[in-house]
């Protein structure tokens, strides 16, 4: 498969494709978390391309294999963390995996579970290709710990359990930017178009930031995201959705549900309340385009969230 007929998959979907075991990972989940030794039992291994609908963390502890990470290519090397986001173009070999674990987690998990503004604390989510960072044992250990916790969590029947593992993927998040991003340089993040897509990621986080805050009444279209960085909107779309699979567009609508999602199952502000919250201006409109894209009402979805 060519880098340009890679698609966006879940991990549910890409494992299927590549027949690997599904069992560790439930196709309605936004969170999933695995050792990768009981997925990849025929070695060596070469993935299809392809490109995330998920953030993940990779943490190889003893394994040996290969990342391409749009134009760049990595060495998977014991003691590494890896971490990509949304979009990326992606394809992954595996030579020999003695210990390694992934964590792959969407956006939504993490405004219900985590933190509504999640990425005022962990604005390196947002960042569009990061070069993996070999930790010391002692800093790898002190993850190891958090991760298996996360897993020992996600297996269990704890009434709590998506509380829980909020908990201590918060723990795990601030120590990978204690360990990982202090001393980091966007500079070397990657080419022209990574540094436009992680500033529009950004854009777009502060736009709506601004939305839920009463700073503004509406989401900017594509020409007004341009402006931001002196782009013109053609340009900007192009490089968004050649890096990321995804046209402006639908970051948008990914974005307004993700929002939408948290405010009805994390708040009591009224229906009414969130429509005009989101920049719609009739409850019908913010009823139809929810039920659009999550196959169910505001009410049905803040109800079965509310019986779950």
């Amino acid at each position: 498969m060519h880098k340009k007929e890679a698609t966006s998959e879940s991990l549910y979907d890409l494992y299927k494709i590549m027949e690997l075991p599904l069992g560790s990972v439930d196709p309605k989940s936004g969170f999933t978390v695995h050792s990768l030794k009981e997925i990849f039992t025929t070695l060596p291994f070469k993935s299809v391309a392809y490109r995330p609908d998920y953030f993940s963390f990779t943490f190889v502890k003893n394994a040996r294999g290969k990342y391409i990470i749009d134009e760049m290519e990595f060495l998977t090397e014991p003691g590494t963390i890896y971490f990509t986001n949304p979009g990326n173009f992606r394809q992954f070999e595996w030579y020999n995996i003695e210990d390694a674990y992934l964590i792959t987690f969407k956006e939504s998990y993490l405004k219900e579970h985590v933190h509504h503004d999640v990425y005022k604390d962990f604005s390196f989510l947002l960042t569009e290709t990061v070069r993996p960072r070999i930790l010391q044992p002692s800093e790898f250990d002190e993850i190891e710990q958090l991760y298996h916790q996360i897993h020992k969590e996600q297996l269990g029947q704890s009434p709590y359990k998506n509380k829980i593992i909020g908990s201590l993927f918060v723990a795990m998040l601030l120590k990978i930017k204690e360990y990982f991003w202090q001393d980091y340089n966007p500079i070397y993040e990657g080419n022209r178009g990574s540094l436009i897509v992680k500033v529009f990621k950004q854009n777009l986080e502060n736009s709506f930031r601004d939305l839920l805050n009463g700073k503004t009444d509406k989401i900017p279209r594509v020409q007004e995201f341009a402006v931001l960085q002196h782009l013109h909107p053609n340009y900007l779309s192009t490089v968004i959705k050649t890096k990321t699979g995804k046209a402006i567009s639908s970051w948008i609508a990914d974005k307004t549900m993700a929002e939408a999602k948290s405010l009805l199952q994390n708040s009591t502000t009224s229906i009414k309340e969130i429509t005009y919250l989101l920049g719609f201006t009739e409850a019908t409109h913010f009823s139809n385009y929810f039920k659009k894209h999550a196959d169910l009402s505001p009410a049905a979805y803040r109800k079965q969230h509310q019986n779950n």
